[in-house]
């Protein structure tokens, strides 16, 4: 680390006067308004769109962990309002788990556990009068250092903001701590999010500024990307939950690699606004904001609460938050496949996938072996050729921060060549047919389960590796086509490292693929403790 945590935590108080202007100050100067204003009134319009129906109530935890630091955030938040447990208590065991494992595994990379624990104990105060402030009340949280957090510096995982002190929150932290979540910490990045792990030849979570971040199930391992240090700290039970991004699997790899689950939702379901690479441009359909967790339970909750249009990032949708409680499982229609016979899969993770699909087939659903080749392998194609053109707004974002020690990941991609006005005409018309293509062949599938990466978690010092071959990869066309997809954990490696799988849904359909989700878990124990 180029310096200690306490000192960064100086730091930020020391430079909360002088942050440097944000995107949303701009918007205020033109006549916007003040953001805080305008998430004033989010939460509940959230919760309104969002919510279970009020006749149920607040979610009940099917969870049977007992320790604090180990059960759902829908089941601590369900004990800290029943008084069983003070929010001071859940802060401190959390508090008490990273200072214990993140030395090992440097997930979290700013920390504010002052503020923490003056808010728990505000939270139990509140609590003691009858006030809960929501669903979320006295439960801890760290997020992806990509999202701005007020007061608390945020990174992005670039040099430029090293010391960058947003005066907001990300419209998501906003609405979680709306709810009544408690902030614990920021959670290790790749510069921009978009930098693959970060440093060419280490193949994790890292960035220049804080260095790298390991496996809780193996040191020697790798977190994946780009939300790396969320699923690790979750993973490890230094937090109850995370939120991260996703752009091309950023929420999803990183769930494989540590054993959790995670939720890309839909396009258009979650704003962007606060994120370091936000709304807007060429690239905006393909990212996506959701949470990591534990337990599958979490997904529903979390998302539940932070979707929703903020009126700021305009792709958003108002669309309501289906309960994956109110889901038949046993009428999915499931399709699977293992390997798209182009990546090198393991045997384990071809099996994890095939006993997914024998699960569901035990339970009396329809499932059928079926991969649209054609369509998946053109869709990763225009996306190879498209994603060069995400580079100069990379290097624009470095202009505007004022990085000048920039990535070598970012600075490699600079070097590839861009395609013509008309080449990227025509890959974009291309990539609009296939999502037609693609939503034709999913009308017959309420489900679709395959591998999440080809392998479990890999070698931290993996060295330079070739570039994958189109279709390789499982998760980035779910970006291009905006689908929600959930992982969870389902096998396990020789080596004893998780393997996920994802499940794929229609659009909007987050519903089924949550009970889905959380049917795999039932049988399969999804998540399980790290040695570390």
């Amino acid at each position: 680390m180029p310096s200690s945590l306490a000192s960064r935590r100086s730091a930020s108080r020391l430079l909360a006067s002088t942050a440097i202007p944000s995107r949303r100050d701009f918007l205020a100067k033109l006549g916007v308004g003040s953001t805080a204003a305008i998430l004033g009134a989010l939460p509940i319009a959230s919760f309104a769109q969002a919510a279970p129906a009020p006749k149920k109530g607040w979610l009940t935890s099917t969870d049977t962990a007992s320790e604090i630091i180990w059960m759902s955030a829908t089941k601590l938040a369900q004990l800290i309002r029943e008084k069983k447990i003070s929010a001071t208590e859940a802060v401190q065991a959390y508090i008490a788990r990273i200072e214990k494992v993140n030395p090992k595994i440097n997930a979290v990379v700013q920390m504010c556990f002052e503020r923490a624990l003056a808010e728990a104990k505000a939270a139990d105060e509140a609590l003691a009068k009858g006030i809960i402030k929501g669903p979320l009340h006295g439960v801890p949280f760290t997020i992806k250092d990509s999202l701005d957090t007020e007061g608390v510096i945020s990174t992005g995982g670039t040099v430029g903001r090293e010391f960058f002190i947003p005066e907001k929150d990300a419209t998501v932290v906003a609405r979680v701590r709306a709810a009544g979540a408690i902030l614990l910490g920021k959670t290790n990045t790749p510069e921009f999010t978009l930098a693959g792990g970060g440093i060419p030849g280490i193949s994790t979570t890292a960035n220049i500024i804080y260095g790298i971040s390991k496996n809780p199930y193996d040191l020697k391992r790798s977190t994946a990307g780009s939300s790396g240090g969320a699923g690790a700290i979750v993973a490890a039970g230094g937090a109850a939950f995370d939120i991260g991004s996703d752009y091309g699997g950023s929420i999803r790899m990183p769930a494989h690699n540590n054993g959790t689950t995670g939720l890309k939702p839909t396009f258009g379901r979650v704003a962007r606004t606060g994120h370091i690479v936000d709304y807007g441009g060429i690239f905006d359909s393909w990212q996506e904001i959701g949470p990591l967790a534990r337990r599958v339970e979490d997904l529903n909750l979390i998302t539940g609460i932070i979707c929703g249009p903020d009126d700021l990032d305009a792709a958003m949708v108002p669309m309501p938050w289906l309960d994956p409680a109110d889901v038949d499982v046993g009428k999915l229609r499931v399709a699977y496949y293992a390997a798209n016979g182009v990546a090198d899969i393991t045997p384990e993770t071809i099996a994890t996938v095939k006993k997914a699909a024998d699960l569901f087939a035990a339970n009396g659903n329809p499932v059928k072996e079926d991969f649209p080749k054609d369509i998946i392998m053109e869709l990763e194609e225009i996306r190879s050729k498209i994603s060069p053109v995400s580079t100069p707004g990379l290097l624009k974002l470095a202009e505007k921060w004022g990085t000048k020690a920039i990535s070598p990941t970012i600075t490699n991609r600079a070097s590839r060549p861009l395609p013509s006005t008309p080449e990227l005409t025509e890959l974009l018309e291309k990539q609009d047919a296939n999502r037609s293509r693609l939503l034709g062949w999913m009308k017959g599938y309420d489900i679709v389960i395959n591998p999440v990466m080809p392998k479990p978690a890999q070698l931290l010092n993996a060295g330079e590796q070739p570039p994958s071959k189109p279709g390789s990869s499982y998760v980035g066309v779910h970006n291009t086509s905006g689908y929600p997809v959930a992982v969870v954990r389902a096998g396990t490696s020789p080596e004893g490292l998780p393997i996920g799988v994802q499940i794929i849904g229609q659009p909007w359909m987050e519903d089924k693929v949550l009970a889905a989700a959380a049917f795999l878990e039932t049988k399969t124990g999804g998540w399980s403790k790290p040695a570390i």
